[in-house]
Formats: C-alpha cells, structure tokens, sequence
C-alpha cells in the first residue's frame, strides 16, 4: 500500500509522496491513475519527495495528470515546502531542487513564499488566429512555458476549446504551453483563468501561470510590485519582483498550501 498525503494550492490540488528512500518507481500509468478523480486519488498532479542530487535539501519530482514529468509548478512547490516541513522538519526555509532549478522557499504557517527564479524568453505582442478570433498574446516561461492574453469576460470565454488550440499551435511546438486568460480589476489587481498543459484542461489555480500573468501585465501597464491575482477557485496569491533592464528579480510568489487529508491506495 502507498501512503500519500492530499493537499492543494488555491485548489490546485496534489497527491504527494515521500520517496526519500528511492524505492518508489511509478509508471506513467500509475501517475496517471493516482490523478483519475473517478478512479483513483484525484489530482491536477503528482509530488515526489527526494533526496537532493546537490546542495539543496530536497528534489521535487512534479508529474502533470497524464503522468508526464514537467519542469516545475508554482502551487505544487508551495505545497511541497509545506509537505517536506512536516516530514523533516519544522523549518522556516527550504530549498529544493527541481528541472527549472532550484527553488527557496520560506514558510509562514500555512502561507509559502517562493522565490520563482528568473523569467525567461519574454515576448509581447504575437498575434494568432484561434477559432476564427484574432487574438493578442504574450509569453513567458516562469519555469514552464506560459502564454499570457487579455480578454473582456473571464466567465464567458471558452477557456478549454481556446486553451487547448494555444497549446498545440505550430508556435509552440514541440513541447506546448500552459495558456492563461486574465482581465484587469484595477491596478494592481487581475482575475485569471488557466489551460495546463499536462492536464489537458483548466485548473483552478496555477502558480506559475499567476506569475506569468503578473510578470506581463506588469511589463505592459507599468505597474509597480507587487500584483494581487485572483485564481479561478477564488483565492488571492500575490507576486512581488523588482525592475531590471533586461526584465525582472527577485520574483516572489506568496499563497496559501493546504493540507486536506491522508491515506493509503493499492497500486495496480
């Protein structure tokens, strides 16, 4: 039986698991059967805990819902960090290897900030024409590669159907990307909804996406740090950065990780 721990992150939710041993191998299968919600566990991802390859404390091991490997996640490591206090700590600060690099975390109850390292391949303004619409896009890669667009009505755009046509658009091949639909509230403030990649569908929250929102409203209104961003499940996560010529630093993302319950499943 393998014992895991459920938590989530503005309800993007995880299975976790302490692999510190490294006896657990787990097929792409089993990843994906843990996240059925119909058949297994159910999750937007799974979270392995690891033994560090480096000078980090620990390696994150993050797979998407379809049980492919993905380079990091901004909700999951914030749960992570939580997650790794309860296995071996208590600690106030933990770093933690992931494929993006390593990431610092610093933890305040159930509140995480994470230093989200240093954007890269920021592109404004490419146009794409997504179902007979015209649409304006921005990207960024915050970890993973994200696509970030401007729409009127949040509640009345086809997240799916436009999210999906994003991610497999020849512009974004081979690997795809993450695609986030945001609207301004007032300054400083946005509301957004998330297509992940690996999911295949929406999430109610994605760390990386809100810092990728965050990263490029900032970039094309001028506005100061730090960005309140309103997820899809409701909750406000928060991104702080400072300005540099080249782009941005010191990029912080601060929201809550939850736990919710545990257990044990069979793994066919």
């Amino acid at each position: 039986m393998l014992q895991f721990s459920k938590m989530n992150g503005a309800g993007n939710d995880f299975v976790m698991i302490d692999n510190r041993s490294r006896a657990l191998k787990l097929s792409t299968q089993q990843l994906a059967s843990l996240c059925d919600r119909h058949r297994g566990v159910g999750a937007d991802g799974v979270l392995l805990v690891e033994p560090a390859e480096g000078s980090a404390d620990f390696r994150m091991r993050y797979y998407n819902a379809d049980g492919g490997e993905a380079e990091m996640c901004g909700n999951g490591a914030r749960c992570f960090a939580r997650f790794v206090n309860r296995l071996a700590g208590p600690f106030n600060q933990v770093r933690f290897e992931t494929l993006a690099g390593i990431i610092e975390a610093e933890i305040d109850r159930d509140m995480v900030k994470l230093d989200m390292g240093l954007p890269q391949d920021l592109f404004f303004h490419r146009n794409l024409e997504i179902a007979g619409q015209k649409l304006a896009v921005h990207s960024v890669n915050t970890g993973v590669p994200h696509v970030v667009t401007f729409v009127e009505d949040l509640n009345r755009t086809p997240v799916h159907d436009w999210g999906r046509a994003i991610q497999c658009h020849q512009a974004f091949q081979p690997k795809g990307t993450n695609v986030n639909f945001i609207k301004t509230l007032e300054r400083g403030k946005i509301s957004i909804r998330t297509y992940e990649r690996g999911v295949e569908g929406e999430t109610l929250a994605c760390g990386t996406g809100v810092t990728a929102a965050a990263l490029v409203y900032a970039s094309l209104f001028d506005t100061a740090s730090p960005i309140q961003v309103q997820v899809h499940g409701g909750d406000w996560l928060e991104v702080g950065f400072q300005r540099t010529d080249n782009g941005f630093s010191n990029v912080i993302l601060k929201g809550p990780a939850d736990f919710a319950f545990e257990g044990q499943v069979r793994l066919l």
